[in-house]
C-alpha cells in the first residue's frame, strides 16, 4: 500500500471556447521546467530543495497537491551566484530565467528568480507588481535561504527597512519608474543578514519578502533543512529538506500532513479552500494571452 494520498480530483483553471484548461495540464508543463532545473543542478553540483507547498505535496501525494498551480524551490544564498552561472551556461534553449542579476527590471520583492518555459503564457493574480521583464512563460520560483537569528525580534529589525521601502517601490513600479536604488538596497540588506548569521544554527527564507506578516516568518533549525535529501515527486527523484515533515509542520501547522482514516490516507485541507491561487490567465500553447472576451 502506498504511503500517500491516492485520490486526485480534476481542478479546472479556465474554460476557453469550450475547452477546459486543468491544473493537471499546467502541472505537467511545470514538471518539464523542474526536470531541467534538476538536470542543471546535478550537472553543476548545486544543491536545491522543493520548498513550501511543493515539499508538502511530496509528503502527502508524492507529487503535486492536486490544486497547486506552481512549484517553489530553495537555493542556499551561498550557492546562488554559481546557480546563475550554471543557468547561463547549461539551461536548455526551451527555457529562460529572470532575476535582478541579469535584468534590472526584475522585481526583487517577489521570488529571487523565475525560471520560465518558452512558448507558454501566464498572468499571475499579483495585482501590485507586474512582470517588467520580457517574457511571461509559466515558471518555477527560486527563493534564497540563508543563516538567520533565532530571535524573531532581530529578524524583524532587519526586515523593517524593507517593509518601509515596499510601498515606495510598489508606487514607483506602478507609475513605470524602476526603483533600482531601492532594489539594490533590499538585496544588500538580505545578503548582509545572511552573511551575519552564516554560522548560526538557524536558517530562514530570505528577508526580502515584506509581504510576510510581522513575526510570522518561520525560523528553523539548520538541521531540519540541511543536508537536502531525495524525495519522490511525480515518479521522479527531486531534492527536499532533510526533515520535510518538521519543516512543513512549522510552516503550515501540524494538521497539514496526511491522516490515516483506517482505510486510506486522506487530505485534511478544507474542501472549500482547495483552489488555485496564482493564475489569472493561462496559455500552454503560445506565449500570447487569451482574448479576455473568450474567458469564462
Amino acid at each position: 500500500m502506498k504511503d500517500c494520498i491516492l485520490e486526485k480530483e480534476e481542478y479546472v483553471i479556465k474554460e476557453i471556447d469550450g475547452e477546459k484548461i486543468t491544473v493537471r495540464q499546467l502541472q505537467e508543463e511545470i514538471l518539464t521546467i523542474m526536470d531541467e532545473i534538476d538536470r542543471v543542478c546535478k550537472k553543476n553540483n548545486i544543491p536545491y530543495a522543493l520548498h513550501a507547498g511543493s515539499a508538502l505535496g511530496s509528503i502527502n501525494y508524492k507529487g503535486f497537491i492536486p490544486w497547486d498551480d506552481d512549484v517553489d524551490i530553495m537555493i542556499d544564498l551561498k550557492d546562488y551566484k554559481k546557480f546563475v552561472k550554471a543557468l547561463k551556461k547549461d539551461l536548455d534553449q526551451n527555457f529562460y530565467f529572470q532575476c535582478f542579476d541579469t535584468d534590472k527590471k526584475y522585481n526583487v520583492l517577489i521570488s529571487n528568480m523565475k525560471i520560465r518555459k518558452k512558448n507558454t503564457y501566464i498572468e499571475e493574480e499579483n495585482t501590485l507588481l507586474k512582470n517588467r521583464c520580457k517574457g511571461d512563460g509559466i515558471f518555477v520560483d527560486v527563493i534564497w535561504w540563508s543563516g538567520a537569528s533565532k530571535y524573531k525580534f532581530i529578524d524583524e529589525l532587519f526586515r523593517l527597512p524593507i517593509r518601509i521601502m515596499m510601498p515606495i517601490m510598489v508606487l514607483l513600479d506602478n507609475i513605470h519608474i524602476n526603483p533600482i536604488p531601492f532594489k539594490y538596497l533590499v538585496e544588500w540588506i538580505s545578503k548582509c543578514y545572511g552573511k551575519l548569521f552564516e554560522k548560526s544554527g538557524y536558517v530562514s527564507q530570505t528577508i526580502a519578502y515584506p509581504w510576510i506578516k510581522f513575526f510570522k516568518q518561520p525560523i528553523l533549525k539548520k538541521e531540519y533543512i540541511y543536508p537536502f535529501k531525495e524525495c519522490e515527486f511525480e515518479n521522479r527523484k527531486f531534492m527536499t529538506y532533510n526533515n520535510p515533515v518538521q519543516v512543513v509542520h512549522t510552516w503550515y501547522g501540524t494538521n497539514c500532513t496526511k491522516k490515516w482514516d483506517g482505510k486510506k490516507w486522506v487530505e485534511t485541507y478544507p474542501i472549500e479552500k482547495r483552489k488555485t491561487k496564482h493564475v489569472r490567465d493561462l496559455n500552454l500553447k503560445s506565449d500570447k494571452p487569451h482574448k479576455k472576451t473568450n474567458m469564462k
